[in-house]
């Protein structure tokens, strides 16, 4: 038989992701984040990146673009959206942002949720010794 196991998890314990993503419940083929309150980019959005986990979300508030191997798409309060795996895209926030994103296989197992370009790396690095 297999696991049957079943879980609760209270977001106010959940660990942090180095981006700032709330990681919530995850099984063995799946995972749950939170992306809460993220505030605007104001144009400065990041680099396109890749990731080797296909991701689906879900707008809770807020508006940001999707860019996405060429394609723009808003996504506003309501909206859901896929990322294939190893799409080239990036998130533009237009105004504060929340969102939950499942992601396959889990996001953060094996390192699958780390940098994938040096200037993601170093916004991190630099968010890390401001303190943020």
């Amino acid at each position: 038989m297999g696991d049957t196991t079943v879980k609760k998890i209270d977001s106010a314990f959940s660990p942090k992701g180095d981006m700032g993503q709330k990681y919530l419940a995850s099984g063995k083929h799946v995972s749950m984040r939170l992306w809460e309150k993220e505030p605007p980019t104001n144009g400065n959005g990041k680099s396109d990146t890749t990731r080797d986990y296909e991701t689906v979300g879900y707008v809770i508030s807020g508006k940001a673009k999707l860019h996405c191997e060429g394609q723009t798409i808003i996504l506003e309060q309501g909206n859901s959206w896929t990322v294939p795996a190893h799409a080239n895209h990036h998130y533009e926030i237009l105004e504060e942002f929340t969102a939950i994103e499942a992601t396959s296989p889990p996001a953060e197992v094996h390192g699958r949720d780390t940098c994938c370009n040096e200037k993601e790396l170093g916004e991190i690095t630099l968010n890390f010794q401001a303190g943020a």
